[in-house]
């Protein structure tokens, strides 16, 4: 409690008590205090044995195993154990923030956010792990990291089981439970469940990025974006694979790619019930019961459910090939496109049938091959009811019923 004490006055917080009586007076009304006399003169709490160098810091103590709040603010009828808890408190209602800083001027409602700001500006890292020495600008960050090496996940979500380092990851991760989506945009109306996404989106109105890159001077919207590009110019890669020992850039994208040895799908779709591995392909499909399709081109005004889809869609305009084999010189609109075609020289078939073996070079035509098996057929005519197990041969039986004759002989 003293190193608790102790830390908080570093940050900034100051122990009000206007109403404390002098030392002595504590000691003999109260019958609570015992004080000890060392080299430094401290008090110990009868209670629970803890020291403290003031009397002031007992008082408060004392309010701890009592309950007492005797602070409070007559706008909204909360009440504290100290002034100095409603001070900042009070600040939220009237929005005053005192604390500036000298070299950009951003402002705080409390000094120990200046305090720790400023870190950005010095690079300062005072709290280091003990384990492998990494440093850390708030105390509470060296706390969340230590959950690295202790593997500790104490909050946990009562719908699902699944458990976080993190309070804030739990509270996120609650809204796939109920859907919310409190952070709204006031130009197009698009709603997220994150602040911090809701702040990077409006850059994509503003056009803003303020992360800059500091040796090439490229800027970026987000700044994890800035860090993964940083690591273009050192070459780390360090968080590795256990299993397999491929590495990454990032500690999200090790635990996205453990998934395909866990074989964990942690995103499901509400009205169907199917799992996803990551949640931006869990965002995709549920547009297909939707029906949304937000990205539209602005030459034809076709549009897509996604993105890339339509980053793809657009060079069918411009012609673009951005994606060229290195054996033979031919290029392609799409990455994945190059893939498949390098696979036709190297004679590698990656996607194999567990049930008879066979291979393929494409994991789409795996998929198509697997339906022999299962007897699926997901493309149903809706006029005969005739079902296919492949999307081409659908296409193909539906003009029976049009009459349709693409193919002209020249």
């Amino acid at each position: 409690m003293l190193d608790t004490y102790r830390n908080l006055m570093d940050t900034g917080y100051i122990w009000e008590d206007n109403n404390a009586e002098e030392p002595d007076q504590i000691s003999t009304q109260h019958g609570r205090y015992e004080n000890i006399h060392t080299e430094e003169e401290s008090s110990q709490h009868i209670k629970c044995g803890k020291t403290f160098e003031h009397h002031s810091y007992l008082r408060i103590q004392d309010r701890i195993h009592t309950g007492e709040k005797n602070f409070g603010y007559t706008h909204c009828g909360k009440n504290f154990a100290n002034h100095s808890y409603l001070q900042p408190h009070e600040r939220r209602h009237t929005g005053v923030k005192p604390y500036k800083c000298n070299q950009c001027d951003k402002v705080f409602a409390q000094q120990s956010y200046l305090r720790v700001h400023e870190r950005t500006h010095s690079g300062e890292k005072p709290y280091e792990c003990t384990q492998c020495g990494k440093g850390f600008a708030m105390h509470s960050y060296l706390q969340i990291h230590k959950r690295t090496h202790t593997g500790e996940k104490p909050y946990k979500c009562n719908q699902c089981g699944k458990a976080f380092t993190q309070q804030s990851n739990l509270r996120v991760h609650e809204q796939l439970h109920t859907g919310e989506k409190p952070y709204k945009c006031n130009q197009c109306g698009k709603a997220y469940a994150q602040h911090s996404t809701l702040q990077y989106h409006k850059r994509t109105h503003s056009g803003e990025k303020p992360y800059e890159c500091t040796q090439c001077g490229k800027s970026f919207a987000k700044h994890s974006y800035l860090q993964l590009h940083k690591t273009t110019h050192t070459g780390e890669k360090p968080y590795k694979c256990n299993q397999c020992d491929k590495f990454y850039i990032q500690q999200c994208s090790l635990r996205v790619h453990q998934r395909t040895h866990s074989g964990e799908k942690p995103y499901e779709c509400n009205q169907c019930g199917k799992t996803f591995t990551y949640g931006h392909n869990l965002q995709t499909h549920e547009r297909t019961h939707t029906g949304v399709k937000p990205y539209k081109c602005k030459q034809c005004d076709k549009a897509f459910t996604q993105q890339s889809n339509l980053r793809v869609h657009e060079r069918l305009h411009t012609g673009e090939k951005p994606y060229k084999c290195n054996h033979c010189g031919k290029a392609y609109a799409h990455h994945s496109n190059l893939q498949y075609h390098k696979r036709t020289h190297s004679g590698e078939k990656p996607y194999e049938c567990h049930q008879c073996g066979k291979t393929f070079t494409q994991q789409s035509s795996l998929r198509v091959h697997e339906r022999i098996h299962t007897g699926e057929k997901p493309y149903e005519c809706n006029q005969c009811d005739k079902a296919f197990a492949r999307n081409d041969s659908f296409q193909q039986h539906k003009r029976t019923h049009t009459g349709k004759k693409p193919y002209k002989y020249n």
